[in-house]
């Protein structure tokens, strides 16, 4: 089958959900907020000019989680779906997935952002599989470390293989549809790249290399 790939934050959402989940947090009293709201702005300008530290990101990002049960932080996710995620997925982002579906392509997120974050979006869209960083858990509590290889930048292109290998799909006519230029690894990787909605960055790599591009808004 057709593997149908799809970033997450800013392609098939109008906006960057690991992000939001810190402005919710802010919101929600959870975390010091003028500290917090400067380290969170600091990492979204990293990542948007591709120098985002990874691992320096996360341990910033899963620390509120390492402070909540599992039970506590389920509570607040359904509510951030509702009022955070919701509004920021487009009609238009749902239609593709659907082309795709309708096609029989196996449908797939791979994204950066961690699977605590991401997970219940996925499901919203009805997409089966998920590639995400994954925080480590221990004695069924998260902690500020990544368990694994991150899948961000040529880490999704190594979580990818390391996927195909324990399934039956292989990149044969293959699409990917990412915004960012932190996702070239992957998107020179694939049968068909797709930009959307893209950074001026990715926007120019894909004009010179007449990739589609499109916009989900």
């Amino acid at each position: 089958m057709t593997l149908a790939l799809f970033d997450l934050d800013h392609t098939l959402l109008k906006g960057d959900s690991d992000y939001q989940w810190g402005q919710f947090l802010i919101g929600k009293g959870l975390v010091e907020p003028e500290q917090y709201a400067a380290a969170n702005l600091y990492f979204f300008e990293q990542y948007k000019q591709g120098v985002l530290d990874i691992h320096a990101y996360s341990a910033f990002a899963f620390e509120p989680l390492s402070e909540h049960s599992m039970a506590e932080l389920a509570v607040l996710h359904r509510e951030f779906m509702v009022s955070v995620i919701q509004p920021l997925i487009t009609d238009a982002a749902r239609q593709l997935v659907e082309q795709h579906r309708e096609q029989g392509h196996t449908l797939m997120v791979i994204t950066a952002t961690n699977s605590f974050i991401t997970r219940p979006i996925v499901e919203a869209f009805g997409i089966p599989h998920l590639l995400a960083t994954e925080p480590k858990v221990v004695d069924g509590h998260y902690t500020r470390e990544i368990d694994g290889i991150p899948c961000f930048q040529a880490g999704k292109v190594t979580r990818l293989q390391q996927w195909l290998e324990t399934s039956a799909e292989t990149l044969s006519g293959s699409y990917f549809y990412s915004d960012s230029r932190n996702d070239l690894p992957l998107l020179e990787m694939v049968d068909n790249p797709i930009a959307v909605d893209p950074d001026d960055t990715l926007r120019a790599i894909a004009l010179e290399k007449s990739w589609p591009i499109l916009s989900l808004r």
